[in-house]
């Protein structure tokens, strides 16, 4: 556990189902706890990179609307008006602990091109250098999958994009499920959790199950490709419950939550 005790940049991705009701309404006090926390860690001295999913589900309850429309033209509209909406909490939360928090929406073809990719990440050095905490999400409004290339697909894949990018010492993923499982929880009793995977074989892949959530866009098998993406660059990936941010606390103190992903023939 010590590459995870001893972390100093954290990338840490929320999902939908952490940050809002099924309803699309924020959930405050979770919101509240996790930025409280997030801004403990960074009172300790880590750097906290944080990539956040729920502009889309967070736009949908603003609006008043039943589900996410259909038209592409649309989603983008609710998109930015969720996206309008979380980084005022964001900018409100964690200013009641005195972090300031910069917005990054990013696209694939930003990271993928050299000289944009090379400003992408002097733009999070110097935020984290500044002591700004970086809330990062896809640039949803623009970024959508008729332009091929363009769209991450997920905020699972852009945290681990992100991670290798500003080259974190951890990637930590919060869902609304605790970790791998050898069977799907929901469906099996008997499923028992993994706590740890070296390596993300073909076999640990055919582990993922569907999609995510009514208003999320990523399930376990995102999570995985994550994993996979991190720890092939050495970091580390925790993919864990996120309904009690505080968990964050216990799980840098040495406590094993969820699954731990490293690298295939690492060292704990």
């Amino acid at each position: 556990m010590s590459k995870i005790t001893q972390a100093k940049r954290i990338v840490l991705k929320v999902g939908t189902s952490t940050l809002t009701y099924e309803n699309g309404s924020l959930n405050l006090r979770r919101f509240e706890r996790l930025c409280k926390v997030l801004s403990g860690l960074c009172n300790e001295g880590r750097e906290i990179i944080l990539v956040t999913s729920g502009a889309m589900g967070v736009g949908v309850g603003k609006m008043g609307l039943s589900k996410k429309p259909e038209e592409t033209e649309k989603r983008q509209a609710v998109a930015a008006v969720g996206q309008c909406e979380l980084m005022f909490m964001y900018d409100k939360f964690f200013g009641e602990y005195n972090h300031i928090v910069g917005q990054v929406l990013l696209t694939r073809d930003v990271v993928e091109y050299p000289h944009s990719k090379k400003n992408t990440e002097n733009t999070f050095e110097a935020l984290l250098q500044m002591g700004v905490i970086p809330i990062v999400n896809e640039n949803d409004s623009v970024a959508v999958d008729e332009l091929v290339g363009k769209k991450f697909g997920d905020n699972d894949t852009l945290s681990a994009t992100v991670a290798v990018l500003t080259k974190a010492d951890l990637l930590i993923i919060l869902t609304d499920i605790d970790g791998l499982y050898d069977a799907n929880p929901q469906t099996n009793p008997n499923a028992k959790k993994i706590p740890v995977v070296k390596g993300v074989t073909p076999q640990v892949e055919a582990l993922a199950g569907g999609a995510g959530s009514n208003l999320g866009t990523g399930g376990m098998a995102t999570k995985i490709a994550a994993a996979k993406i991190s720890t092939e660059k050495k970091i580390p990936c925790v993919v864990m419950s996120g309904g009690d941010p505080e968990d964050i606390y216990r799980l840098l103190d040495g406590k094993p939550l969820g699954t731990v992903f490293y690298e295939e023939g690492a060292a704990e």
